[in-house]
């Protein structure tokens, strides 16, 4: 026989399971949105997609779970809940919150909007045409300004759309390590640049077979200690990688026959981002706790694997052999430190994606710092090309020759996603920051990757931010593991030191 207690409980947690389930079948269409479904069947299923959202939104404002929540929160009973209960109804309770102000035909308008954006939004960037996506991205901006005025805000504007991807951070924490960064960065670019002793690369840019790369790119995937059996590698225009549930995350990928960097870099990328969500607590299945902390802690993951293993020199003395055999011959005659500084040739470039470490973040400065001033009514839409091609020219140096290879490459804004870009930057500190840290437990780091075992890196990340999922902040997070707050001091010397090196440029 169970207490009043426990089946008030036990009624929230089927209550948010429901929840849950809704938002795996969502996850799962949208995969399948993205990975080859049917053009003429896009519309139909942004549809969909809008009807099962509005399901999700409804339940999550609903007055049943008000009263789970307010019930649940009675000092006699709240001392009796499990943690993971807990933690359920503070994240229930924030997220109630936020969106009990905003109109259910709204939102599931906006469901819509942005699914029928992504299929506009691919024409518009193949045929480099922002004017047919413009009307769109208009809509989009002005559901995200008003949505800024529903869930409230401090300070700035863009801090209500930040606190949706990264909570704990505002604009002034940002505008900060920004700062930093592109104080550092922008003349460390115009030294390598200018550095008489460039990296040869022709040897990258010779026919690499798509079914080689799959392969390489799933042995590399697997010593990584991603799951197949709780995963898949698909390939896509834009690669991502999803959590459906620990037993099901996919990771997806592109494949570029004349630079086979896309999709090895690509994939080692989306499968740290994997890692993550496949060895979260089982716990917290069926919780809004089943999923990461934020998007820049889960970057950081991506980013660590991406940067500080995959394009490490010691990473490749062990799968080297391994590309080589993979490869079409075109690496034959190429010295392994040849092909490391050929790997991490660095300069401005145009295409966020394709973006060198060195030059990375400031793609994503330049971004926020567009996104901020759409948002905060500084810019209007109209005049977004014109306002990116600028602000390329200067952070980078480098201007767009049409829109395509400019402001329509990323999916984000099209997705809806404001406030999601400043998550890039902050992971890729987030894991100079996990790296100094993890370098204390395992010293043999280097060692570690020559031969190949990659096991204990992914224990450690496990057992300090995998485990946890969404139960912890991120900026507890990184107060637990590093003991200090957000620093971009160690990537900004790691950045120096590395490319100083593979320049060879002596100070």
């Amino acid at each position: 026989m169970t207490t009043e207690t426990e089946t008030l409980e036990e009624r929230f947690l089927t209550y948010i399971k429901k929840i849950s389930h809704f938002e795996e079948s969502i996850g799962l269409m949208a995969w399948d949105l993205r990975t080859g479904a049917p053009r003429k069947g896009a519309s139909q299923r942004s549809e969909v997609l809008g009807t099962l959202s509005s399901e999700v939104f409804a339940m999550s404002t609903s007055k049943e779970l008000k009263g789970y929540l307010e019930g649940l929160r009675e000092t006699s009973v709240w001392s009796k809940l499990a943690e993971v209960t807990k933690g359920s109804v503070e994240e229930c309770e924030k997220q109630l919150k936020k969106y009990e102000n905003i109109p259910p035909q709204e939102f599931k308008a906006y469901v819509i909007l942005t699914s029928n954006a992504e299929v506009a939004w691919e024409k518009a960037k193949n045929d480099a045409d922002f004017k047919t996506f413009q009307p769109y991205l208009e809509k989009i901006v002005d559901y995200n300004r008003k949505y800024t005025e529903w869930v409230g805000y401090k300070g700035n504007k863009y801090n209500a759309l930040l606190d949706d991807y990264e909570p704990g951070l505002t604009v002034d924490i940002i505008d900060d390590v920004f700062g930093k960064l592109k104080k550092a960065l922008v003349p460390l670019v115009k030294e390598i640049t200018e550095a008489k002793d460039q990296p040869q690369t022709d040897f990258l840019f010779q026919p690499f077979p798509a079914k080689n790369q799959e392969a390489l790119s799933r042995e590399i995937l697997e010593s990584m200690r991603y799951d197949f059996d709780a995963g898949r590698l698909d390939t896509t225009v834009h690669p991502f990688a999803i959590g459906l549930n620990p037993g099901d995350v996919r990771v997806t990928t592109k494949y570029d026959e004349m630079d086979f960097r896309t999709a090895v870099f690509g994939t080692i990328h989306e499968g740290g981002h994997a890692l993550y969500e496949q060895n979260i607590d089982e716990k917290f299945i069926g919780t809004p706790l089943c999923t990461g902390t934020s998007m820049g802690i889960h970057e950081s993951q991506s980013l660590f694997w991406e940067n500080f293993v995959g394009r490490h020199f010691s990473f490749w003395e062990k799968y080297y052999d391994l590309l080589k055999k993979n490869a079409n011959g075109q690496f034959d005659d190429i010295d392994l430190h040849t092909f490391y500084r050929g790997i991490n040739v660095a300069g401005p470039s145009l295409i966020r994606i394709e973006a060198d470490e060195m030059t990375y973040s400031l793609h994503i400065i330049a971004r926020y710092e567009l996104e901020k001033a759409l948002i905060n009514g500084e810019l209007e839409v109209a005049d977004l090309p014109g306002a990116w091609n600028d602000k390329m020219e200067e952070l980078l140096g480098v201007r767009p020759s049409h829109d395509g290879e400019g402001v329509l490459q990323d999916v984000h804004w099209p997705s809806g996603a404001f406030g999601y870009f400043p998550s890039y930057a902050l992971g890729y500190v987030y894991a100079a920051q996990l790296k100094k840290a993890m370098e204390k437990e395992l010293p043999d780091f280097k060692q570690l990757l020559q031969k190949g075992d990659l096991a204990p890196i992914k224990e450690w990340l496990t057992k300090n931010i995998h485990q946890y999922g969404k139960s912890k902040e991120p900026l507890e997070i990184l107060k637990d593991t590093t003991g200090e707050g957000v620093n971009p001091s160690y990537l900004i010397e790691y950045l120096e030191s590395k490319y100083r090196n593979v320049y060879r440029i002596t100070e």
